[in-house]
This record gives C-alpha cells, sequence and structure tokens, in this order.
C-alpha cells in the first residue's frame, strides 16, 4: 500500500482508538462521523454497541434496506449452511426442494442451546440434548477447514454483524473460531483493498470485533490478534500498533513475550534504528535474570528479518539451547543458512549435542541450515547436509531424510530423490508410505513417467505397504507413458494384497485409451469392472459420454447412468454439451443449460462450457450469444472461455472486441496466452501501434523480466516466419519498433527467424538489413546465421553474393554439407526455371 494511503488510513483510524485501555461508545460514533459525513458513507458502516444494541434510529441510516437484504441473503445461504453443518454434500442440498431444505434446518435449530427443564429430569435430559447436538454440531479437528469455509461465506454475504446474529439464530454463541475466521477475513480485505475507505472500513470492523471478544470474556491469544498486527505493522501504524499491544497485555499478560516479537518486527519495518537497538541492548542486559522469553522472541524476529549486523552481536550472547520450541531454533538455523554463518550453526550443534534439550532434532536443525543457503542447487543442498553430519558427528534421522526427499520433490529433481530413497533405506532408516507419494506425484508433474517401476520396485523391496491411493498414482503413471499392460497388472498386484480396486483406478485407464482415440479399449474397461465387481460413478460415465461420437451411444450411456443410480454431476453436463457439439447437435448441446437439475452454483461454469464448446466448433454467433446473456446476469466468465473466444475471433474488425476480452482476463497465465494470440492477430491484420501496447503492457506484467519478454517475442518473430506467404514489412517495422519504442535488443532467434522470413519472401534488400541488425546488435555471425543468409541471397537470385557467403561457411560437419548442396539443388531450378520463362516470352 502507497505511502499517502497508509498516511491518511491511519490519521483517520486514529480518532477511533486513543492510547487508552479502554474505547467507550462516545469514541466509536466520533470516528463514524470522522470518516465521512455523506449518508453513503455512513450506511457502509453499521456500528453496534455492546450486547448488540443498535444505535438510535437518527444514525441508523436506512436501516430497514440493509435487514432486508440480510434477510434475504440469509435465505439464500440457508441451504448451504445446512450442508456444511449438517456433513451433507452441497450438491445433495441442492437438488431438495427449498421447502424441504428450510424445515430441515429448523429442526435442528429447534434444539435448544439452552435448556428449561425440570430440576429432576435436567440431568438426564441434558445429556441426550448435548449427545443431539454433537451429532448436528460439533467439529472434528479435520472438520475445522469446512466451518472457516461456513464462517467466510457468512460474513463474505452478510457482513461480519449479521454473521454473528446468523450464529446467534442457529443456537450457539459466537465463539473463539468465529471471530477468528472473520477478523482474519477483514484483515484480508484490507489488505487486498485499493480503496483507502474501504481499508478504513475493515480495519475498524476488526477493531469492532475485537472489542466485541473483550465484551464477551475471551481472551486474546495470538491466533487472535497476530494477523492484525501484522496488517498493522505492515501499514507503518506505529500509534495504532502499541494501542492495540496495550488492550492485548492488558486483557492477557502472558502475552507478554510473544509480543516482543511483534514490537522488533515493528521497528524493523519502521527503520527505527534506535528502537532496535535499544531492544537489543535489551538482551545482554538480562542475560542472567528478567524474562528469557522475551530475549527469544527478539532474537526470533532479528533472524526472520535477516539483520545480520544484530544477530552477530547476539548469537554470542544468548544461549541457544535454552530457547524453548524446536520450531524457533529452526527458525535461527534457516536465518544462519541465508546468512552464511556455518561457523555458528556449526557451534550452536556442538553445544545441543552436548545436553539433552533438543538433541532429538539436531539432524533436523542441519537440513533448515542447508536448504535455506541461497542459491544452491539441490544437489549442492544435499551435499552440505551429509557434510553437516559426517563433520560434526550426527546420525541423519528419518524425518529429516524425508524431508530433504520432499525438497527434492518438490524441486522436481525426482531422480536425486529416488537416490536418497536407496540411501535412506539402506542405512536402516524408516521411512512411510506418503514420501513415496511425494515421489510419484513429482514423477507426474516432471513427465518422468517411467520412473514408476524403479519406485515400485523400492517399495516391495524393502516391504513397505502400499494404500489404494499408491496404487491409483502408478497406475495413472503407467497410463501416461502408454503401458496399458502394466496398468492392469498394478490392479492385480493390489487384489494380491487385499485390497479392493476403486472406480477411480479404472477410470484413469479409461480416460488413457480415449486420449489415444481406442475406444474400443476405453469400452473394455467397463467390461473390466463389471468383471472387478466395481460400480461405475459419475466421473467413468462423463468419459463415456463425452467420447461418444454418436447421438444413439450418448442417450445409451446416459440411460445407463440412470439405471445404475449414479447422481448426475456438473461433470455429465459439461460431458452431454461437448459431446452433442462434436457429433453437430449444437442445438442439442444449448439445451442441455436449461436442465432444472443443474446446481445453481455450477449454471455459469456449464454455461462457460457450453460456449467454449460452441466456439471451437465454429458456432460464434451462438457463443457471443452466451457470453452476452453471462455478462448480462453480472456473473463472471471463466477465463478458459474468454480465452477460447479469442482463440477463435480472428476474422478482420475484431480488435476492439478481442481487448475488450483480454481486460476481463484476471488469470496470468491465460492473460499471457491471450495477450500473445491477439499480438499475431495484430500482425496477421497490420495493427502495428496495438501490438506494440500490447508488448509494453506485456513487458509490464513481466516486471521488465527481460528474458521472459524475450521468450515472447521470439515466438512472435517464429510466427512471422512460418505465415503463409510471409510479410516481411511488418516483421521489419514490428523490429524497429521494439527497439526504439520498447527499448529492447532483440535476440538472436528474432533475427534468425526474420532472415528465414526473406528467404521465404525472396527478398534480397531485407535480408541486407537483418544481416546488418546481427552487428548492432552485438550478436556474432554463427554456422546457422551464415547458411540462412547464403540460403536467402540463393533465393533471391544473387549467386555471386551468394558464392561469396559461401566461403565463410565451414564444411566439416556433414549436415551443414548437405543443407548446402540442397539449398543449390533448389535454387539453381528455381533460376533455370525463371530463365526458361524469359526465353519463352
Amino acid at each position: 500500500m502507497p505511502a499517502s494511503k497508509a498516511k491518511k488510513l491511519s490519521s483517520l483510524f486514529r480518532s477511533a482508538i486513543k492510547t487508552t485501555s479502554r474505547v467507550d461508545d462516545r469514541t466509536l460514533k466520533q470516528f463514524v462521523s470522522s470518516i465521512d459525513s455523506s449518508p453513503a458513507t455512513q450506511r457502509s458502516i453499521k456500528i453496534r454497541l455492546p450486547h448488540n444494541k443498535p444505535l438510535s434510529p437518527s444514525n441508523n441510516f436506512d436501516a430497514a434496506p440493509s435487514r432486508r437484504h440480510a434477510e434475504h441473503s440469509a435465505k439464500q445461504l440457508s441451504r448451504e449452511i445446512s450442508a456444511l453443518l449438517c456433513g451433507g454434500k452441497d450438491s445433495d442440498l441442492v437438488s431438495s426442494p427449498d421447502s424441504q431444505v428450510s424445515n430441515s434446518l429448523e429442526k435442528v435449530l429447534d434444539i435448544p442451546w439452552f435448556s428449561s427443564l425440570s430440576h429432576n429430569n435436567i440431568s438426564l435430559q441434558r445429556k441426550e440434548i448435548s449427545r443431539e447436538r454433537k451429532q448436528k454440531w460439533v467439529f472434528k479437528s479435520s472438520q475445522t477447514h469446512r466451518f472457516g469455509r461456513l464462517v467466510r461465506m457468512c460474513a463474505e454475504k452478510l457482513g461480519t454483524d449479521a454473521t454473528i446474529q446468523v450464529f446467534g439464530k442457529l443456537g450457539r454463541e459466537t465463539g473463539i473460531k468465529e471471530y477468528n475466521a472473520l477478523i482474519g477475513l477483514c484483515v484480508e480485505k484490507a489488505k487486498r483493498s485499493k480503496d483507502e475507505e474501504v481499508s478504513l472500513q475493515q480495519a475498524y470492523k476488526a477493531f469492532q470485533l475485537f472489542k466485541s471478544m473483550r465484551e464477551q470474556g475471551f481472551p486474546l491469544e495470538e491466533e487472535t490478534y497476530g494477523p492484525f498486527l501484522v496488517y498493522l505493522i505492515d501499514m507503518c501504524m506505529v500509534e495504532e500498533f502499541q494501542f492495540f499491544c496495550g488492550v492485548i497485555r492488558d486483557e492477557n499478560p502472558n502475552s507478554l513475550s510473544r509480543l516482543a516479537y511483534y514490537e522488533m518486527m515493528l521497528w524493523i519495518r519502521v527503520d527505527n534504528e534506535d528502537k532496535i537497538q535499544e531492544l537489543c541492548n535489551y538482551i545482554p542486559a538480562t542475560a542472567d535474570g528478567g524474562k528469557p522469553n522475551i530475549r527469544e522472541n527478539y532474537l526470533l524476529a532479528l533472524c526472520e528479518s535477516d539483520r545480520k549486523k544484530e544477530l552477530l552481536l547476539l548469537l554470542d550472547i544468548v544461549d541457544i539451547t535454552r530457547i524453548s520450541s524446536p520450531d524457533h531454533v529452526a527458525t535461527i538455523f534457516k536465518s544462519l543458512g541465508r546468512l552464511l554463518l556455518e561457523p555458528y550453526a556449526e557451534k550452536f550443534i556442538l553445544a545441543f549435542k552436548t545436553c539433552d534439550n533438543g538433541a532429538e532434532n539436531i539432524s533436523n536443525f542441519i537440513y533448515n541450515y542447508a536448504i535455506s543457503m541461497p542459491n544452491l542447487a539441490v544437489e549442492d543442498v544435499i551435499l552440505t547436509f551429509k557434510n553437516l553430519h559426517a563433520k560434526l558427528e550426527v546420525t541423519p534421522s528419518s524425518i529429516s531424510f524425508e524431508k530433504l526427499i520432499k525438497f527434492s520433490c518438490d524441486s522436481l529433481k525426482v531422480h536425486v530423490a529416488l537416490d536418497l530413497v536407496d540411501q535412506m533405506l539402506e542405512v536402516g532408516l524408516t521411512s512411510s508410505i506418503g514420501m513415496f507419494h511425494s515421489l510419484l506425484e513429482a514423477c507426474e508433474e516432471d513427465c518422468e513417467y517411467n520412473l514408476v517401476r524403479r519406485i515400485y520396485s523400492a517399495i516391495c523391496r524393502h516391504k513397505l505397504k502400499p494404500n489404494c491411493e499408491t496404487f491409483r498414482i502408478m497406475i495413472n503413471l503407467c497410463v501416461r507413458m502408454k503401458d496399458f499392460d502394466g496398468a492392469y497388472g498394478m490392479i492385480v498386484d493390489l487384489q494380491k494384497m487385499n485390497l479392493t480396486p476403486t472406480a477411480s483406478m479404472y477410470n484413469a485407464i479409461m480416460l488413457g485409451y480415449f486420449r489415444e482415440k481406442n475406444f474400443y479399449g476405453g469400452l473394455m474397461v467397463l467390461k473390466q469392472m463389471e468383471t472387478a465387481d466395481v460400480k461405475p460413478d459419475a466421473q467413468t460415465f462423463s468419459y463415456l459420454i463425452g467420447n461418444s461420437d454418436r447421438e444413439e451411444n450418448i442417450i445409451k450411456h446416459f440411460e445407463e447412468l440412470k439405471d445404475a443410480g449414479v447422481q448426475v454431476t456438473k461433470h455429465i453436463f459439461m460431458a452431454l454439451i461437448h459431446a452433442y457439439a462434436a457429433c453437430g447437435q449444437h442445438e442439442k448441446a444449448k439445451q442441455v443449460v436449461l436442465d432444472k437439475g443443474i446446481p445453481v452454483k455450477n449454471l455459469n461454469e456449464i454455461k462457460s462450457v457450453l460456449l467454449i464448446a460452441l466456439a471451437s466448433h465454429g458456432q460464434m454467433s451462438d457463443a457471443l450469444n452466451i457470453y452476452k446473456e453471462i455478462k448480462e446476469a453480472k456473473c463472471k466468465l471463466e477465463p478458459k472461455a474468454i480465452k477460447s473466444l479469442i482463440d477463435h475471433l480472428q476474422s478482420e474488425g475484431e480488435l476492439s472486441r478481442l481487448l475488450q476480452l483480454l481486460e476481463e482476463l484476471d488469470d496470468s497465465d491465460y492473460w499471457h496466452d491471450g495477450c500473445f494470440r491477439i499480438i499475431l492477430y495484430c500482425v496477421q491484420h497490420k495493427h502495428l501501434s496495438s501490438a506494440i501496447d500490447l508488448l509494453k503492457q506485456l513487458k509490464d506484467k513481466f516486471c521488465n523480466d527481460e528474458v521472459a519478454t524475450e521468450v515472447f517475442l521470439d515466438e512472435v518473430f517464429c510466427q512471422i516466419a512460418e505465415t503463409e506467404p510471409p510479410d516481411l514489412q511488418i516483421g521489419l517495422d514490428l523490429l524497429q519498433a521494439i527497439k526504439e519504442e520498447l527499448d529492447l535488443r532483440p535476440s538472436r532467434k528474432c533475427l534468425d527467424f526474420l532472415l528465414s522470413a526473406c528467404v521465404n519472401a525472396k527478398d534480397v534488400h531485407g535480408s541486407l538489413l537483418i544481416w546488418k541488425e546481427y552487428q548492432t546488435a552485438g550478436l556474432p555471425y554463427n554456422t546457422l546465421s551464415f547458411l540462412r543468409m547464403y540460403q536467402a541471397l540463393l533465393a533471391s537470385g544473387n549467386h555471386k553474393s551468394a558464392t561469396n557467403m559461401l566461403k565463410h561457411i565451414p564444411r566439416d560437419d556433414p549436415h551443414v554439407r548437405s543443407v548446402i548442396k540442397a539449398c543449390q539443388a533448389t535454387y539453381s531450378k528455381f533460376t533455370s526455371e525463371k530463365g526458361n520463362k524469359k526465353n519463352i516470352r
């Protein structure tokens, strides 16, 4: 965020929070009035006093419409809330009638939170109610992310105040989890927004939530206050930070040591060297007494900020073996690695070896040091890891070895990771099957499909027990390298281990056959599933329907789906669209989106698929109508659909529409692809100025990354060279504009492609101009450039210059000699034919 925005936000925010431990309601009212006196602004900020009492009607602008909007939104959300809380699937819920959903939700909400039971039966009935409520509302740790989704969804659509009321109506008071999720959302929105007023509103909402938590007696733990303090630090809001730290200290005195970390981070962020030095002086001054955790948190902040000067002074003073948490020690070792302070790393490892505290984590500390060293190849990181273990006589642990293997996999160094696995198992260290999953997933991402055999061999050799997920990934890798027999062999081995094959395993094989256009093989997979008593799922039928080449087959497989009792998912609807479009049944493809069984939340995505299918099969008019329909409904078009329109809108006169579509692309990868396509369109239709404007945007998107921009330009000039007939003039004009307007030097590939275009155009003047450009760009001529120039001179009929150029071409390579002979044969024939035509005349 710019400094001006932070300054304005800070000045406005200070009117609501003063450097006192309490904030009264009068201060809150003054804060709202200080933001903006306009009714629109005051409507957007709704303050609630303690105990959820609203302000007086005179201050509550346009309250009725706000309530109506909240009630309407709440009604729309009821089904999704019920699904999330009750553990149901969204798709199940959407297919149910509204009345049934509402009744279901109301039935659940009828379970009281506080009961007015008779004294005699209160204990028994409380147990029954508690048991029933737990079945409906208690979330396991594995479901925490679903609960977070629920809170965020409500807050996005209803606002924080209304969300708290919704949970009240659901029969539970707003708890710490709810507050943490809402505060996190406010902070995220404040960071993301470029509008100062919106940032201010979100910061203030977070402030209100803090205040409400205090009033209800909830403790302010780091999970609650941490994200907000980080935001204030990023915004350099010193006074506000100090105010909140004061509030947190008053409410939770145990947070004092952790607040020391945020305090140091604040002074580092605002470059207050005096304060940093003051806090650093506190560490040695209290080395024998005071609070060691405060010193520890100061040190952690310095480590995370890589303040080398201060660290060198403090590392000799602090006893690292007394650090409270292994995670904090790991943070220190990461900083040592980034700053290349190996002597200190060795010193601390030896210190841990002489004490019991943390000895079991030494290997992990070495790992954190090695991976944090800058500009090291994966192989060098592994070498450092091994050398430090050997030098300091430390035995590597299974955990650190697995982390190193995962680090190699994340860097797509699969061969290196496999070597590490062999070394690990050979020395007797244990490993988990999850580690092999990382290897298999890295093989798929790096297209090293053939390594699946080596990995499977290692699993069997070391008597590890693969699970169904292991086999699913291995089957998919076999299919990727078209080893269908190997994939079926995996299923046989799986059954020998008393594991049951799944539909997803057979689906992977089916998809592989269809990808190879082997429709018979794909259909035979269905027979194999029947033999193995594995029921096909929605994905199975989506593959069968999507690859049907006739309408009767589409209908047949859809009927089989219904007979099997498989639910119609969005993928089925998408498969129907693709299949009908491929069969030329475009009207039936359009009718798919009218099906009443399509969940509302998936309708826009399915319409985007219809748009792509119509555009891909030449139905541009219908595709554009779908585009307009989605836009008029104020829905967001899928990036892939926009890219499809850009790809297929290639007729003359579409530039303005193409540029509008590009503006709508907010996905960076799709934007780059779309921009490239439009630049080619501009080159094809001679819109040079628009092409240059797009190249400027591209350069900015790449943040002046010359390598990325160069690769992109190479592709553009490659397309110019491959165009038939080549338009050399637009290529030369583009080259000149790149040099003058973009201030870029053309690459060797750009000039090579242009010289090839000169060969195709038989343009001797253009080839001579480009030949000089090599020298201007400081690019020495090589064998390929000599060959291209020789070819260009022959093609244009300038045999004398071609003969002189031939003297510069080394002929030791037989391939070079073959190219020279081919050029002479081709262009001498062309010259003789040209001469014969002249004689005839």
